[in-house]
């Protein structure tokens, strides 16, 4: 059995399709003073709507919401179906606290007690 869709309403279908993985997903990219909703999000890279991103490339943030949690070095690297993807060169963990140039051990006291005699 054939099943014919004509190009109208594949059209709608796609921009619903499109719609709902837009609303679904938190996941934004920003270059510079520009933002733009991530669709799909790989451990690879990442697609954004072709119509909305241009050919991104160079160094670029994502954010879940308002947290901040890759900094990626990025390539475009093929547009298919509406979708541009872009391929991570380097996709670095943000995190909140500066690097420590020392090993951590397992007991970190929470606080120092002085002594009664005031040493």
């Amino acid at each position: 059995m054939s099943t014919y869709i004509s190009p109208e309403i594949q059209a709608g279908l796609d921009a619903a399709r499109k719609k709902a993985m837009r609303r679904r997903n938190k996941l934004r990219v920003e270059t510079g003073e520009h933002s733009f909703r991530v669709l799909r999000f790989q451990e690879d890279g990442f697609t954004l709507d072709v119509e909305d991103a241009p050919h991104l490339r160079g160094l670029v943030d994502l954010y879940d919401g308002g947290r901040h949690f890759l900094q990626c070095l990025i390539v475009a690297s093929e547009e298919q179906d509406g979708e541009m993807r872009y391929e991570f060169k380097r996709a670095t963990a943000v995190t909140d606290r500066p690097p420590v140039d020392f090993e951590l051990g397992e007991f970190v006291p929470a606080g120092l007690i002085e002594r009664p005699d005031g040493s």
